[in-house]
């Protein structure tokens, strides 16, 4: 079976599709009601990524202030290690060249040593640290930044 992903910008008609991803990576998922506000929320960006009709990972940003913020980027736990999160944040990261964001910046776990890795595989670079931010396990964040 070859799996032919495309990247689009979220609708809510993606809603249940991000949801579902959302639910399968994080310990404290955003609800429903959390995603249909970003997609209507003008500073907000969403993209997906989709193999047909299944949504098989998202990305979202925040526009702020001429820079960009990275929310989430999350793929579904059978989709992973197929170049999906490399595609959404590479079409991210496109967005704000595209419209002048710079710097890019955003929160990863101190363990999530996967996406550090791919985060710096696109030039991200460890910036600085927020101390007990995740709530579930009150694990420090790694803030990163790239400057386009």
């Amino acid at each position: 079976m070859t799996m032919e992903i495309k990247i689009t910008q979220a609708s809510p008609e993606n809603l249940d599709g991000i949801t579902a991803v959302e639910n399968a990576s994080f310990t404290i998922p955003w609800s429903r009601k959390s995603f249909e506000a970003e997609l209507n929320n003008e500073t907000a960006v969403y993209f997906i990524a989709s193999d047909g009709s299944t949504v098989t990972g998202y990305a979202g940003m925040w526009k702020i202030s001429g820079q960009c913020d990275i929310t989430n980027i999350a793929v579904l736990p059978e989709y992973r290690n197929k170049g999906i999160g490399s595609a959404l944040l590479c079409r991210l990261t496109d967005y704000c060249r595209e419209n002048s964001l710079s710097p890019i910046t955003l929160e990863v776990r101190e363990s999530n040593l996967p996406a550090q890795g791919l985060y710096k595989k696109f030039g991200f670079e460890p910036v600085g640290r927020r101390k007990r931010y995740y709530a579930d396990t009150d694990e420090d964040a790694i803030i990163m930044s790239l400057s386009l």
